[in-house]
């Protein structure tokens, strides 16, 4: 037991530490875009290619050569090209959808991505990992449910498509060895994609210094050292407890308004709070107790 203590704590640091740093992510891009301080593809571009700035940083303060950064088992273009298009229809998908719907059609298609695959790969699901999925998705549901709207069709699918994306980009990260390079590369390789945006864009930019400000912050803090600690956690997680854990997510988003915008702690956020951590408890329980034993 003292032998697993430290490496399931490392995980949960990595894991909590991760999930905050997707919660600021999609308060940020919420920002930016809602008001209009910046078009969506602008976003996409700057939020990439900051990302790819602060990988050279990180490298260098490390003293690794960026030459290196390519020859790692998940820099690949497979990877490259799920993150690209994750960040790009989570971007426009926000232009059209309320953020409780966002986040329902996002969270859902991660976590069917994900269980699917799981299944695919012959990981059969305990009940009780059914049960902690199930308890999650209603908290999640019950949460987003008063801020909820019929979503257009065309944000839906891009929602949906994001989700399916970043998903397959999770699944990418299980089998990382060096988090910080595997990261890096797959960040750099998006670097084709995102000037085709941009060339794309060219006469639709609408920019701001706060549109700025906030696309640099989503891609250098929230997204580069975020998903390199994502990558670190989901050593430690199986693709059940990676794919429900990120259902905290909005739970974590709403704690952020209470304590940095003076937003009421209501009734329904400690339910919806309560049932979605309860869900991951069963979940990570369940694995232990039934399946890993």
């Amino acid at each position: 037991m003292s032998e697993i203590l430290p490496r399931d704590m490392k995980t949960f640091g990595y894991t909590i530490t991760a999930l905050i740093a997707f919660a600021a992510n999609s308060v940020l891009c919420r920002m930016a875009l809602k008001d209009q301080t910046i078009d969506a593809s602008s976003f996409t571009v700057i939020r990439l290619l900051s990302g790819i700035a602060m990988f050279v940083i990180l490298l260098n303060l490390k003293k690794t050569k960026i030459k290196d950064i390519a020859e790692t088992k998940n820099g690949s273009w497979w990877a490259a090209l799920t993150l690209f298009l994750y960040a790009v229809t989570f971007s426009f998908a926000y232009v059209t959808l309320d953020t409780g719907t966002g986040a329902l059609v996002l969270f859902g298609a991660v976590q069917l991505t994900m269980i699917i695959a799981s299944i695919i790969n012959g990981n059969k699901l305990h009940i009780s990992e059914w049960l902690g999925i199930a308890i999650s998705f209603t908290g999640l549901v019950y949460l987003v449910y008063p801020t909820m709207t019929t979503p257009s069709i065309f944000g839906f699918c891009l929602m949906g498509v994001s989700g399916i994306a970043w998903g397959a980009y999770s699944l990418a990260g299980r089998g990382s060895t060096n988090p910080l390079r595997d990261t890096a590369a797959n960040f750099k390789l998006t670097a084709p994609f995102v000037v085709v945006l941009a060339l794309i864009a060219i006469l639709s930019i609408h920019l701001s210094l706060e549109g700025f400000v906030l696309a640099v912050m989503s891609g250098a803090l929230a997204s580069a050292v975020g998903y390199t600690i994502w990558y670190m956690a989901l050593a430690g997680l199986s693709t059940t407890e990676a794919a429900v854990v990120q259902l905290s997510v909005p739970i974590i988003a709403a704690m952020g308004g209470v304590l940095f915008v003076s937003e009421a702690i209501t009734t329904r956020l400690i339910f919806s709070s309560l049932l979605v951590l309860g869900g991951i408890l069963t979940v990570v329980l369940g694995r232990y107790y039934f399946v890993k034993h």
